[in-house]
Order: structure tokens, then C-alpha cells, then sequence
């Protein structure tokens, strides 16, 4: 029986973690961390059209391709029992198809594609943020409004430190040099992230609430066809008025459900985007005050927060879709008996 403790490149792992923990001490001391650059809008490529949140969409998208491909070449092995990846991905499929099943009854095979994809899909987008590199592998873009800097090593820059004696002068030297001559050393600059997480980006999330939301539309109008619009426009209420002048109340509710509708789209769009762009600066600022593990615990709170986002986004447009094929059918039959 083999005793021995797990191994990488012939060290045992307690000694390889305790030697990358030296050595990111080490190197944190001796090149100190840059200031991160914060932006909301996504950041172009020099020269080009393209963003880093359309790389991070290529990335999640080949991620999801990947998946399906894995699963479907399990399938056609002809296993009974999916083992490993395939496996776990049966396994969270089976788990959203029986919450759409609880919930949406009769309509479940109209609305599971739908909850089970959006729900995947912010999964994966969100969960990027925890590759490596992604959000801090990048390039230096030279900004009129970024932090001086001065060069450590050839390519390789880090931000003049504001705490230390001297600083005014040090930035006075600098702005002077500006001034006198282009040198580079006395530029602020940003550093642009190749890949940059999705789910950061208002214009993903924006996408994805207006389909959620008007697919949701269609649906209602497939299942109850053009009696679903009477939920925001009840005209029935405002012929019965003579007759029921309390029905007038039915009719404002109605106005009111069309504020509503737009409400969700915002609602839709800022949660997700405020919960992941919130926790991306979290890590940021806790890598550059301290690098060194700190930022492993925040990583695994990114990873709950990253399930929990995509499953209040998918589960929510699962109830909405729900709400809208059944639309007030089962209230009339209430009203029947």
C-alpha cells in the first residue's frame, strides 16, 4: 500500500504550496503590485474595434461547445451510467429540469431550454473570472489620467508610492520631466486586460434580460394567445365600468404590470452586473493590498457567488415564463367554481 503524500515534479505538494508562498512573498517585495484600473465600460484593443468582454464571449462560448460535445460523445458510447465530467453535467441538468417541472407543470418542455441555458451559459461566464490571467494578464495603455510610474526592470512598471516621504517632489520631478520631454516614465498608464470577465460588461447583461424578458412575452402570447395582453391593457374593465366601477382598478393594475415588465429588465441587467463587477474589484483591491493568499478565500466566495447569480437569473425567468403561459386561466377557474 503506497503511503506516500501527493506529488508534483517530485516535491511534495505541502512543500511546493509553502515554496510558491515564498516566492510570492519574495517577488511581492521586491516589484510592488500595480494599481489596478477600474473602468465600467468594457476596454477596446488598440486599433481595433473589439473589446475584452468579446474575447471573454468566444472563451465561454468554446467552454459551453466543449461541454455539449463531451456530453453527447458520452451518450453515444452507450453508457447506461454517465461517469466523470458527463456525469456531473446530467446531474445539474436533472436538477433544473425537476425545479422547471415543480413549478411550470404542463409547460415544462417549453420553458426548461430556456432556464437550463441562460442558467449554464451565466455559469460558465461568470465562473471565468476565476481562470488565471483572466482580468490581470494584459497590456500597459498609456493614460493622461492614469498613476506615474516608474520602470523596475525592462517591461515591467509599478506605481510610485503615495505614502512614502518625498512623494510631492517625486511627482513634481515627474509632472516637470512630462513637461519637458515625451518620456514614458512620467505617463500614467492602465493596464487593458486581454480577457476581461463578461458578466461585467451592462451590455451582456442587458442582452440577456430583454431576451429573458421578451421571450418570456412570446411565450405568453403561444400559451393564451391575444388574451394574454389583457394583463396590461384590460378593456373588458373599462366596458364594465357603468356596470362594476371597482373594475377601474383592474385597469391601472394592468398599467402597472407594464411598469413592471420594464422594472425587470433593469432588475435583470444591474443585479448581475453589480454582483460580479463588485467581486471582481473586491479582487483587485485585496490583490494589491495583499496578494499573498488573501485573495484565495475571496476567490472561493466569487465561486458561491458566481452559482448563486446564475441560478436567481435563470430560476427568476423561469418563474416570469411560468406566470405568463398559465396568465390568469387559473384564476377564472377559481372564479368558475
Amino acid at each position: 500500500m503506497n503511503n506516500h503524500p501527493p506529488r508534483i515534479l517530485g516535491i511534495p505538494n505541502r512543500y511546493l504550496i509553502l515554496l510558491l508562498i515564498i516566492l510570492q512573498i519574495v517577488t511581492w517585495r521586491m516589484i510592488a503590485p500595480v494599481l489596478p484600473h477600474i473602468q465600467v465600460a468594457p476596454e477596446k484593443y488598440p486599433g481595433y474595434d473589439w473589446t475584452n468582454t468579446m474575447s471573454a464571449m468566444l472563451l465561454a462560448d468554446m467552454v459551453l461547445l466543449l461541454i455539449a460535445i463531451s456530453v453527447k460523445r458520452a451518450v453515444s458510447s452507450g453508457s447506461m451510467v454517465p461517469q466523470g465530467f458527463s456525469g456531473v453535467i446530467e446531474a445539474i441538468i436533472e436538477v433544473i429540469y425537476n425545479l422547471t417541472e415543480s413549478t411550470a407543470g404542463k409547460f415544462t418542455k417549453k420553458i426548461f431550454p430556456f432556464f437550463a441555458t441562460i442558467t449554464l451559459l451565466v455559469l460558465v461566464v461568470n465562473w471565468t473570472e476565476l481562470i488565471p490571467g483572466v482580468d490581470s494578464i494584459g497590456f500597459l495603455e498609456e493614460s493622461d489620467h492614469g498613476h506615474p510610474v516608474q520602470q523596475v526592470m525592462p517591461g515591467v512598471y509599478t506605481i510610485t508610492n503615495d505614502q512614502t516621504g518625498g512623494h510631492e517632489e517625486e511627482v513634481a520631478a515627474v509632472e516637470e520631466a512630462h513637461d519637458e520631454a515625451d518620456d514614458a516614465h512620467a505617463h500614467g498608464f492602465a493596464l487593458i486586460p486581454y480577457v476581461r470577465v463578461l458578466s461585467t460588461d451592462l451590455n451582456f447583461t442587458v442582452a440577456l434580460a430583454l431576451i429573458s424578458v421578451i421571450m418570456t412575452q412570446v411565450i405568453g402570447v403561444q400559451s393564451l394567445g391575444f388574451k394574454y395582453f389583457e394583463k396590461f391593457i384590460n378593456v373588458t374593465a373599462l366596458i364594465n365600468f357603468f356596470k362594476k366601477p371597482m373594475g377601474i382598478i383592474d385597469f391601472f393594475v394592468g398599467i402597472l404590470e407594464i411598469v413592471s415588465e420594464f422594472s425587470k429588465i433593469i432588475s435583470f441587467s444591474f443585479r448581475l452586473f453589480g454582483n460580479i463587477f463588485a467581486g471582481s474589484v473586491l479582487l483587485f483591491v485585496i490583490g494589491t493590498l495583499l496578494p499573498v493568499l488573501a485573495q484565495s478565500i475571496f476567490l472561493m466566495l466569487e465561486l458561491f457567488v458566481g452559482v448563486i447569480q446564475a441560478l436567481v437569473f435563470g430560476m427568476l425567468t423561469m418563474v416570469f415564463m411560468t406566470q405568463a403561459a398559465s396568465g390568469h386561466s387559473d384564476h377564472e377557474e377559481e372564479n368558475a367554481h
